[in-house]
C-alpha cells in the first residue's frame, strides 16, 4: 500500500508543475519522485500524469486526485503546526501573487520586513497584472484590487487605491488645465491597456454622489503603468493612475494633479486567501505586519 509520502511526492509535483521542482521542495532526487508517483500509479491503476521529456501534465484522473491530495497535505501541516505550537516561529515558502507596481512600490518593503522578522521565512513572489488560481497554483495568497468577486477565498483589506489624474507642468502651461472630464475631449491623453482583457481603461470620476466612466480618445496606449507616469511627466498628456504610482512624481512637482474635485473614491486593496485553507503561522505573520498585531493574540 502507498504511504503518505507517495501522496506528498505527487501533490508536490503538483503544485511544482514537475519531479525538480518537487524534489527541491522535498530533499529527494527527482528519480525518486518519479518512481514514487510511478509505484502510486500502479498501486491504484490509474494514469495520474502525461509526461513528456520536459513537462509533466495531470490527467483528469490526476486532477480528482490531486485536490484531495491538497486537503490531506493541509491536514498534516495543520497537524505539524499545533504540535509545535500556536506561537513556533514561522518558517517555509510564503508564495505570494501580487500585482506588478504595487507589488514594487508598497509591498517590497512590508516584505522586507517580514523576512527581517522572521529570518524562517522563505519568500517566492510572482509579480503579475492577472488573477491567479491560488489553489491551482499553490499560492498562500495574493493581492486583490476593488471589491472581491470570488465567494471561495478570504478577503482582508489593507490598504486602499485612489485614482488621480495628472499632467506634467508644462504639457498645462501650453495646453490649459481641463476643468471637468467633458474637456478631456480636447486634450492628449495616455491610456492603459489592461492585461487580463486587452481593453483599454476607462478614466473614472465622481462627484455629488454621481460616479461616471469614461474613455478618452488616446495619443498613446500603454501597458505598463509606470511607462504611463513616466511620459506624462515628459509632458505627453495626462494620465490616470493610482496615487501611489504617481506620489513620488507629485511630490517631486514633474506632475501636477487636475481635477481634485472629480476624484473618484478610493478603493480597497486586499490579501486573499482560500477559505478553506488554514491561516499557517508564516500566512498569519504577513497578517500582521500588513493589519498589525491581532488583539485577541495579546492575552
Amino acid at each position: 500500500m502507498a504511504g503518505l509520502q507517495a501522496y506528498i511526492a505527487f501533490a508536490e509535483t503538483v503544485k511544482r508543475g514537475g519531479f525538480a521542482g518537487a524534489a527541491r521542495e522535498l530533499g529527494l532526487s527527482p528519480s525518486a519522485v518519479a518512481k514514487s508517483i510511478t509505484r502510486l500509479e500502479a498501486e491504484l491503476g490509474v494514469r495520474l500524469f502525461h509526461r513528456t521529456t520536459r513537462t509533466v501534465a495531470l490527467t483528469s484522473e490526476g486532477h480528482e486526485l490531486a485536490e484531495r491530495c491538497r486537503r490531506i497535505v493541509e491536514e498534516v501541516e495543520a497537524l505539524r503546526d499545533q504540535a509545535a505550537g500556536t506561537r513556533a516561529e514561522p518558517s517555509g515558502t510564503l508564495r505570494l501573487n501580487v500585482p506588478i507596481t504595487f507589488g514594487k512600490r508598497v509591498l517590497v518593503p512590508k516584505l522586507a520586513e517580514l523576512v527581517l522578522r522572521h529570518p524562517a521565512i522563505t519568500l517566492d513572489v510572482g509579480f503579475s497584472d492577472r488573477y491567479a488560481d491560488l489553489v491551482g497554483e499553490g499560492l498562500d495568497a495574493a493581492v486583490r484590487l476593488g471589491p472581491l468577486a470570488d465567494s471561495s477565498l478570504v478577503a482582508r483589506p489593507f490598504a486602499q487605491q485612489t485614482l488621480v489624474t495628472c499632467a506634467a507642468p508644462a504639457y498645462l502651461h501650453r495646453r490649459g488645465t481641463p476643468r471637468t472630464p467633458e474637456a478631456l475631449a480636447n486634450h492628449a491623453c495616455l491610456l492603459f491597456r489592461m492585461p487580463t482583457s486587452g481593453r483599454l481603461r476607462p478614466w473614472t470620476f465622481s462627484r455629488a454622489g454621481r460616479t461616471q466612466e469614461l474613455t478618452p480618445t488616446p495619443v498613446a496606449v500603454f501597458n505598463d503603468g509606470e511607462a504611463l507616469v513616466a511620459a506624462a511627466a515628459c509632458a505627453s498628456g495626462l494620465v490616470q493612475v493610482p496615487d501611489y504610482m504617481a506620489d513620488e512624481a507629485l511630490a517631486a512637482g514633474s506632475l501636477q494633479q487636475v481635477l481634485k474635485h472629480w476624484r473618484p473614491p478610493a478603493v480597497p486593496i486586499l490579501l486573499v486567501y482560500p477559505s478553506a485553507r488554514r491561516v499557517t503561522p508564516r500566512l498569519r505573520a504577513l497578517l500582521e505586519i500588513l493589519l498589525g498585531p491581532d488583539p485577541r493574540r495579546r492575552r
